[in-house]
């Protein structure tokens, strides 16, 4: 049996993402005269904080960015405030890095029309240890730990919905839950699309939860569920067609490749650094939140809109 020819495609939007592309390396940095710079008082007892947690994100924002210290973000973030002649000062080393750790990062991303269809993968990040050069080279410490990040897009907009970040001992499949309670009960959801780790009743009830659709291929020693729920159903003729028919054709039938976005997606996110600069968990949270926030404003400029034309 001859493979099949893979379609060609061709970018319907190419002068638009074209210019896109290209602003995505500009060195321009707008600094709105009107954003909350300082803190608003509270009202409690005691020292209130200086700057506003958008201040504080900011100048993360640059450090994840450009991949600095703090010591030389504060001087990189000061010298762009005296070109645009803003007498903004600019949080020390010291003070970044203690609210980094509490930082709330504000997370943009654009609304898509109609359900929100969800695209799940994760992957590993290394927080400590040698690099591979050197590991190899020289041995490298026996202490290289890496952390697991789960990740969810949006298929229409390309862009992050939700994450988590765990340990390296944690599955994928209990996450799937956590990821969709980080959807707001008032955004509908289409179809939640997973690899195979996530065929469980757990991850199946968590989607049939909020009326969506589960797109997640059973295992390859999956067996039938007792069918006394919707979902269970769902699942048995996923695994039925692709006993029967063959996985490649459930796959091209259930739109499963559409997954390929967000492992492209997380090789993206890596871009920004094959590892994490913090040390504690709740300051590597932060950074990697912050660097799904730049992502965003990337993914926003512009997306390919392409078409199959043989």
């Amino acid at each position: 049996m001859s493979r099949p020819t893979p379609p060609t495609y061709k970018t319907r939007n190419w002068p638009a993402y074209n210019e896109a592309l290209k602003r995505r390396g500009s060195l321009t940095i707008w600094f709105d005269p009107a954003m909350t710079w300082d803190a608003a008082p509270t009202g409690r007892r005691g020292r209130h904080q200086i700057y506003s947690d958008t201040a504080i994100q900011t100048c993360l924002s640059m450090k994840v960015l450009f991949g600095m210290a703090l010591r030389q973000t504060t001087g990189f973030v000061e010298s762009l405030l005296k070109l645009v002649g803003l007498d903004w000062t600019v949080p020390d080393f010291s003070t970044l890095y203690r609210r980094q750790k509490t930082l709330a990062v504000n997370i943009p991303y654009r609304g898509s029309t109609g359900p929100l269809h969800l695209l799940i993968d994760s992957t590993g990040i290394k927080v400590e240890g040698e690099g591979e050069w050197n590991a190899r080279k020289h041995g490298g410490p026996k202490r290289r730990v890496w952390r697991k990040i789960h990740l969810g897009i949006n298929e229409q907009t390309l862009e992050m919905r939700t994450v988590e970040f765990t340990s390296s001992g944690i599955g994928d499949a209990p996450m799937l839950p956590e990821l969709l309670d980080q959807i707001s009960p008032e955004q509908e959801i289409g179809s939640v699309t997973a690899d195979g780790a996530h065929d469980t009743r757990k991850c199946h009830d968590a989607i049939a939860d909020r009326g969506a659709a589960s797109v997640i291929p059973p295992r390859k020693n999956a067996k039938p569920w007792k069918p006394n729920t919707a979902e269970a159903v769902a699942r048995n003729e996923a695994l039925r067609a692709s006993k029967y028919l063959g996985r490649a054709l459930w796959r091209n039938w259930s739109g499963y490749h559409r997954r390929s976005r967000v492992e492209t997606k997380m090789h993206c996110m890596k871009l920004l650094g094959q590892r994490l600069m913090a040390r504690d968990f709740d300051r590597k949270v932060a950074e990697l939140q912050i660097r799904i926030a730049v992502l965003n404003g990337y993914t926003a400029l512009c997306i390919p809109v392409t078409e199959v034309v043989g």
